[in-house]
């Protein structure tokens, strides 16, 4: 850029409208989007709606978490779609054998819950290993453990969705906090009100589903670690610079391994969420779609691919924008390719705003 264009730029950030507008662009379009699907999208305002947009969403969270603390170090993480998968097959696979071996139900989705994590954390160890002991450029890394995470996911369950789960797995999944049936006036707190014939389970009114309160407690403790910890300051000098972190007496390949663990650990957690709320472990391919809608959301929520710069809750209003848009498109009968154009030109949006204004977020 001129030099005049670059003054003319910093004047208009410092412009208090604009640079309200510009900082806070995300929120103003998902107003917008839900003000437009209200007229065109049929029930869209609807309360169940917009608790299935959270309660499917909740995959989306953790995975756009993980990528937000990685990106902030200027680095990125391309394996975190398949070790979600990775972590859904082995923990539902391993519930399935203990479930037909008679085990109880609690104690094979615990043991299930306890190998699927350790699966995605041997990950996350590897791909860290790599990158901090041996320099190999992050894209690479986990672009080699996506590969491993496939094959090794495929082995699992022979490209098939392992299934014949104890029934418990999706009670708990796709549970509410609270039950409301209108006619009757039965209420009840975390399980549906006794007495509900089976003809009039589709009259209940759910309020607050279960996967919004792993969402909130997620973020909160991810965006408290980023905010007020030590480890959260160390992660946004890496990303400044890493010359500048090694000389101010950070230990840069211990964090990094860290990060990249973490990074792994919450896909791991996502594939287990996918297992809850489907009763099944699936084996997908076009799992990099997975980190490439984490990856928008976070640069959408105003982090740098430069690094030094990201904010978990900004993350987490971008992967809310998509799937507003996404479920609104749908609800208003849009062609599905033309979702994929609407999250390209927002994704374009969001990178002009962060050259134009690079100081605001």
């Amino acid at each position: 850029m001129s030099e005049k264009t670059l003054t003319l730029n910093g004047a208009l950030a410092r412009t208090p409208v604009v640079s309200t507008i510009a900082k806070n662009w995300a929120l103003i379009f998902i107003a917008i989007t839900i003000i437009v699907f209200s007229f065109t999208g049929r029930n869209f305002l609807a309360l169940a709606n917009f608790q299935s947009i959270i309660h499917l969403a909740t995959t989306a969270f953790l995975l756009a978490s993980a990528e937000t603390f990685v990106i902030i170090t200027g680095g990125i993480d391309l394996s975190v779609g398949f070790v979600m998968g990775l972590s859904a097959v082995s923990s539902a696979k391993v519930m399935q054998v203990l479930s037909a071996a008679s085990w109880s139900p609690a104690a094979s989705i615990l043991t299930g819950l306890a190998v699927g994590i350790a699966a995605s954390a041997i990950c996350g160890f590897i791909s860290g290993f790599l990158i901090s002991r041996y320099n190999v450029p992050a894209f690479i890394a986990t672009l080699g453990i996506q590969g491993v995470a496939i094959g090794v996911t495929f082995h699992i369950c022979d490209g098939l969705p392992v299934g014949f789960l104890p029934p418990v797995v999706t009670d708990v999944g796709n549970s509410y906090l609270f039950y409301y049936h209108p006619q009757t006036g039965a209420f009840s707190a975390f399980t549906r009100p006794v007495g509900i014939a089976a003809t009039q389970i589709k009259e209940l009114v759910r309020i607050i589903p279960g996967s919004f309160l792993l969402i909130i407690l997620v973020l909160g403790v991810l965006w408290y670690v980023l905010r007020h910890t030590r480890f959260g300051q160390h992660t946004y000098a890496i990303g400044g610079s890493m010359d500048a972190a090694v000389r101010a007496g950070i230990n840069v390949k211990r964090h990094l391994l860290v990060i990249y663990m973490l990074s792994a650990l919450l896909a791991g957690v996502a594939g287990v969420v996918d297992v809850f709320q489907s009763g099944t472990g699936n084996y997908t391919t076009f799992g990099a779609n997975y980190e490439l809608f984490a990856i928008a959301a976070v640069i959408i929520g105003g982090a740098s691919l430069f690094g030094g710069k990201g904010r978990v809750l900004a993350s987490a209003s971008g992967v809310v924008l998509l799937k507003v848009l996404e479920n609104g498109l749908n609800l208003s009968g849009v062609d599905p390719f033309y979702r994929y154009i609407a999250v390209g030109v927002i994704l374009i949006i969001a990178v002009v705003i962060d050259q134009l204004f690079p100081d605001l977020f």
